[in-house]
C-alpha cells in the first residue's frame, strides 16, 4: 500500500521507503516547479553512474553508507552526513552497504 506524503505531519523518512534486493527504489516526495524532494534506497553494490543536473542538489544520508563522486573527488557519507552537487558538477553514487539517501534538488 503506499503510504500518504502529507504535509503538516511529522514523518520518520526512512520508513517511508523499503529496501529491494539487488535493486534501487525511488519515490517522489514533492515535485514543484522550483525542485523536487526524492527518497531513495540503494542494495548494497548498486548505484547510479556518472551523470549531471541542472541545479544544484542536496543529498541526506538517511542509514547506511555511500560513496559518492562530485567532480572526480570520492567521499565516503555516513548516516546523519550530506553532500551538495553543485549545477551541472559530474557526480555518481555507489552502495558501499545498504543505504537510503533523501535528495532534494533546487531549481536556480
Amino acid at each position: 500500500m503506499e503510504k500518504s506524503f502529507e504535509k503538516g505531519i511529522v514523518l520518520d523518512l526512512k520508513s517511508l521507503i523499503e529496501y529491494s534486493e539487488g535493486g534501487v527504489i525511488s519515490k517522489q516526495l514533492i515535485k514543484s516547479t522550483a525542485g523536487n524532494i526524492t527518497l531513495f534506497s540503494f542494495d548494497k553494490g548498486e548505484g547510479l553512474s556518472e551523470h549531471t543536473a541542472p541545479f544544484d542538489a542536496l543529498v541526506q544520508i538517511l542509514e547506511g553508507t555511500a560513496e559518492i563522486t562530485v567532480n572526480g573527488n570520492k567521499f565516503t557519507v555516513g548516516t546523519g552526513e550530506s553532500i551538495v552537487f553543485p549545477v551541472n558538477a559530474p557526480h555518481a553514487v555507489f552502495a558501499v552497504e545498504r543505504f537510503k539517501m533523501l535528495l532534494t534538488m533546487i531549481k536556480g
